[in-house]
């Protein structure tokens, strides 16, 4: 009697055992199906409440193989809330992607040449981003002793959904400190910049000034001259930022006489902060500028510009090529 329960009992564990394995060969194969491009795991989910979720909106067509997987492999199955992308996987694989929470990644681009404000309201604007700054106290949080306006290295950074924007924009704030540092150790002698903020605030010019950047040297010798010279750098780019919401696209002569921090035709030196998120590359120009004669330069309208060594050129330049659009328009 004993041999025959015993047989009994071999036999139901073998069929038992039989099962389980076809119950996970086939979990192995199940495919999800009509899954959303973006499927959002929320906090306190577990595999339970995920394989319900699947099967209420037709996912999947059963839970028992993955209630089985659970039981034996318990450890593979902890879920890490998130907004994950499930398309084209099985199961299995969309389970394991969930526990090793590689969850979506998105990407925000500081772009050279942008304003603090215009970074902000992208920011604001962007895809799952949880806007947590408090603009008034935005250079407080970033321990920036200055207004916030150039502190952040243009460059594309990664995020998960529902990430902070104070995280992004600390991230930025934290590379630009370091690509800063980085390049004004490497300075070369003699500039006439008292500091890395200030050129910080002389890339900032230059990155508005040009976008070609096998110019970008050149226009900052000029400026490195103009300040080795004590003469006032004239740039537009910081009268227009001065100018703020008033600015209607065209400088007039009253915006070049109207006295602001920044209207570089009435102040001396430098404006009091930058005006843009300057590029490496406008920061290296700043710190490493060309060894030239120039003063001045204008825009020949192809987006470079002539430059000139004495204010009588500099003239000629601006009939041939400023006064010739004119005519042209």
């Amino acid at each position: 009697m004993l041999k025959k329960i015993t047989v009994a009992f071999m036999l139901l564990m073998l069929i038992a055992a039989v099962f389980i394995q076809q119950q996970i060969t086939h979990f192995k194969q199940l495919q999800l199906t009509n899954i959303p491009e973006l499927f959002e795991v929320k906090r306190g989910t577990g595999v339970h409440r995920l394989c319900n979720e699947w099967l209420a909106k037709g996912n999947i067509d059963s839970c028992f193989a993955l209630q089985v997987y659970t039981k034996l492999y318990p450890a593979n199955t902890s879920l890490k809330p998130g907004l994950y992308e499930l398309q084209n996987l099985t199961v299995l694989e969309a389970i394991d992607k969930i526990y090793q929470g590689q969850q979506k990644q998105f990407s925000f681009t500081v772009i050279e040449g942008d304003t603090l404000k215009m970074v902000l309201n992208k920011l604001k604007s962007a895809d799952f981003i949880d806007y947590d700054i408090d603009e008034a106290k935005l250079s407080e949080q970033l321990e920036v002793t200055n207004y916030a306006e150039g502190w952040l290295l243009p460059e594309t950074y990664f995020y998960h959904a529902n990430d902070s924007a104070l995280s992004i924009v600390t991230r930025a704030h934290e590379a630009m400190k370091t690509e800063l540092a980085q390049v004004w150790e490497n300075r070369i002698a003699n500039l006439p910049l008292q500091n890395a903020y200030e050129a910080l605030i002389l890339a900032s010019i230059i990155e508005k000034e040009t976008g070609y950047a096998g110019e970008r040297k050149k226009i900052a010798s000029v400026f490195i001259n103009r300040l080795n010279k004590k003469m006032r750098l004239q740039t537009d780019p910081t009268v227009i930022y001065g100018l703020g919401e008033r600015f209607d696209g065209d400088i007039k002569r009253k915006d070049l006489k109207e006295h602001t921090p920044y209207n570089t035709y009435r102040i001396n030196g430098l404006p009091p902060t930058p005006i843009a998120m300057p590029s490496k590359e406008a920061i290296i120009a700043a710190t490493q500028p060309d060894t030239t004669d120039y003063y001045y330069f204008v825009a020949k309208g192809n987006g470079q510009h002539q430059f000139s060594k004495n204010l009588t050129d500099h003239n000629k330049a601006v009939r041939q090529y400023i006064l010739k659009r004119s005519n042209d328009s």
